[in-house]
């Protein structure tokens, strides 16, 4: 089973420019294990201290928000495309 990761350009710094991941990752928690071995750097990016996901990354899966498919319990499929989509603010 293989499922494709989607590192969009704000986070890329973080991955050494890597756009695409593909992986067998069946759930949320395996995923970002998989991103922790792969970029080190990346980590305090998707997960906080207690080891939940952050507050401000939204993750899509098939296009579709995580929340509603189950939140971190959801188990991929073969295929899945998921996407990672941190809240980015900014203003005066």
């Amino acid at each position: 089973m293989n499922i494709t990761v989607q590192i969009p350009t704000a986070l890329r710094r973080h991955t050494g420019g890597t756009a695409k991941v593909t992986c067998a990752a069946t759930n949320l928690n395996e995923l970002f294990s998989t991103l922790d071995d792969k970029f080190p750097d990346l980590k305090p990016h998707l997960r906080d201290e207690s080891g939940q996901v952050r507050r401000f990354l939204n993750i899509y899966v098939n296009e579709e928000d995580i929340r509603f498919l189950g939140g971190p319990s959801y188990a991929f499929q073969d295929g899945d495309e998921v996407l990672l989509v941190p809240s980015i603010a900014g203003g005066c």
